[in-house]
């Protein structure tokens, strides 16, 4: 998984779903020492002690928490019709419910396990909940670096030809001549835009007018196939250049580095190249 596809929101998520974790091996009773007397030694349980508390409320958010992270990985996989994220929301709300309720009833034998565990089931659960809706949460939770220089299209950055280019202001086009370089017997002069790029939006019906460029995204994207298939082919990633070679309506027709190519529907926010 590309770590970059994961927003803040998902990052307060896991760092809940910890927490709950580390929560279910704390004492979740505790004990107050009589009065008269000294203090007995007592082993007080702790979640792993009762399997049902165990399971409703400590790992069930720590599986949700899972089938989200897995549902960006893995965009569109479902289970009896439901997205995996879906039931990943429903698990980690299912935990902070049960959390309440049981801390609430053995108020005040709560331990530092029910006391620990309820403060991150709430945490999770507002996460799962805000993280869609807040636009802070929904930013990427890695920012990818811009490279020091732009290359052009089939150029790494140490100049070695074959790597996926970044799309500066001052890149030559895809297999033009750098300037003062001779240029070989009969060759054209280079076009502004990638010819393979031009061809293959032409024949697609992409229109004589639309013009090849690069682009890329403000966070994790689905791209869907050419045929109208609600099952996305490939997830687009921040911090990495796609080249969009068709207008489609109000999406882009994008290519993927490995040549894979699909209808990006949800373009606001792209920065072009």
């Amino acid at each position: 998984m590309n770590i970059r596809s994961l927003t803040r929101g998902d990052g307060v998520v896991i760092g809940a779903a910890v927490l709950l974790f580390i929560a279910s091996f704390l004492e979740f009773t505790s004990f107050d020492c009589p009065s008269s007397g000294g203090c007995p030694s007592v082993d007080l349980p702790n979640a792993w002690d009762n399997l049902g508390l165990l399971m409703s409320m400590f790992l069930s958010g720590v599986i949700g928490t899972a089938l989200i992270v897995v549902s960006r990985a893995m965009p569109g996989r479902k289970i009896v019709g439901i997205d995996l994220g879906q039931f990943g929301v429903a698990f980690c709300i299912f935990a902070a419910w049960t959390a309440f309720w049981t801390v609430i009833g053995m108020d005040p034998d709560a331990g530092a396990g029910a006391i620990v565990g309820l403060l991150a089931a709430l945490v999770l659960a507002a996460g799962v909940i805000a993280a869609p809706l807040v636009p802070a949460l929904k930013a990427p939770l890695m920012g990818a670096p811009r490279p020091a220089a732009p290359q052009p299209y089939g150029v790494q950055p140490g100049g070695v030809p074959g790597g996926y280019g970044y799309p500066g202001g001052q890149q030559q086009p895809y297999g033009a001549q750098q300037p003062g370089q001779p240029q070989p017997y009969g060759a054209q002069q280079p076009q502004a835009a990638d010819p393979q790029a031009q061809a293959q939006a032409q024949q697609t019906g992409g229109g004589g007018d639309f013009t090849p460029f690069w682009f890329a995204v403000p966070v994790a994207r689905p791209l869907y196939g050419e045929d109208g298939s609600p099952t996305p082919i490939a997830e687009l990633a921040p911090g990495t250049w796609y080249l969009a070679v068709e207008q489609r309506g109000p999406g882009l027709v994008a290519q993927t580095q490995d040549g894979r190519r699909g209808v990006l529907q949800d373009t606001t926010g792209i920065q072009r190249g």
